[in-house]
């Protein structure tokens, strides 16, 4: 079978799965509508974009992951350490805008110790994002010392509530995520060696792919898509839950794969992680 074969062949097959993905959430929403008369309320319909809001920003950032065969464990777990962080900062008196950005950067620098670890330290992924998911889970209890953090202007709150051109601003966050990152695969080299890490490591590395870099650059933009999901769920929440975001990651794993991601690799891409979030 020839390379264009196979290619044809690998985008036949996530194509099918998106289908299949689309077609059991139509015969659920047909299944509740007809349990519930206010399941297609908008109302209902807004709620569940919201909370799809963050989940597929986790999946958009999962997939990226994915597709160079790896896997990140901590995406949870540091969406409840940046929740944690952006509360205490912006209770101390801290601007919003500069704890939005500070909590991004420290999101975006813990992806890149991940990727320091995996493709320096030759740790697996699956390892090294275990043991990151349980340093920021330790971190996230140490700072808020278990408890929750309350005092968060309402603000905040009101802009997990507001909607823009009437679709829910959470939700425009995902629509964007998927948008960029989507563009970012098709689009750049950085893309295209993204495939190609997940297609045959040792084959990108001989035609002058930058292993090094790229693995940095995949953790580290995973990282800044945790980050932003959890400056999502504070809005949502309106405080500090030190407890947040467990299981989080099993939910973003199942929806990059539920979209058409491999978890071999080289396989997987934002538009169907936003359909498997769904």
């Amino acid at each position: 079978m020839t390379d264009s074969a196979s290619t044809k062949k690998s985008k036949k097959i996530i194509l099918n799965t998106q289908l299949i993905v689309l077609i059991v959430v139509a015969v659920i929403w047909v299944f509740l509508a007809f349990q519930s008369e206010y399941f297609l309320t908008m109302s209902n319909i807004k709620n569940i974009m919201r909370q799809m809001a963050i989940q597929g920003v986790l999946a958009v950032g999962m997939v990226v992951v994915i597709i160079t065969a790896g896997i990140d464990l901590s995406s949870g777990a540091v969406l409840a350490l940046v929740n944690i962080i952006m509360s205490k900062m912006v209770v101390s008196g801290v601007p919003i805008w500069l704890s939005v950005v500070t909590v991004i950067a420290i999101s975006a620098a813990i992806g890149l110790i991940n990727g320091i670890v995996v493709f320096d330290l030759r740790v697996p992924a699956f390892i090294a994002t275990l043991g990151m998911m349980t340093i920021a889970r330790g971190a996230t209890l140490l700072i808020s010392k278990g408890n929750n953090v309350f005092g968060l202007p309402r603000s905040i709150a009101n802009f997990a509530s507001s909607d823009f051109l009437g679709i829910p601003t959470l939700f425009w966050f995902l629509i964007a995520a998927t948008v960029i990152i989507e563009m970012v695969l098709r689009l750049t080299k950085f893309g295209r060696y993204v495939y190609a890490i997940g297609s045959n490591i040792e084959a990108a590395r001989l035609s002058g792919v930058n292993i090094r870099l790229v693995t940095y650059g995949v953790y580290t933009l995973a990282g800044i898509m945790w980050g932003i999901g959890g400056v999502l769920e504070t809005s949502r929440l309106w405080m500090g839950v030190p407890t947040t975001g467990t299981g989080y990651e099993l939910d973003a794993i199942a929806a990059a794969v539920l979209g058409g991601a491999s978890l071999f690799g080289a396989e997987g891409n934002a538009i169907g992680a936003f359909v498997g979030a769904s």
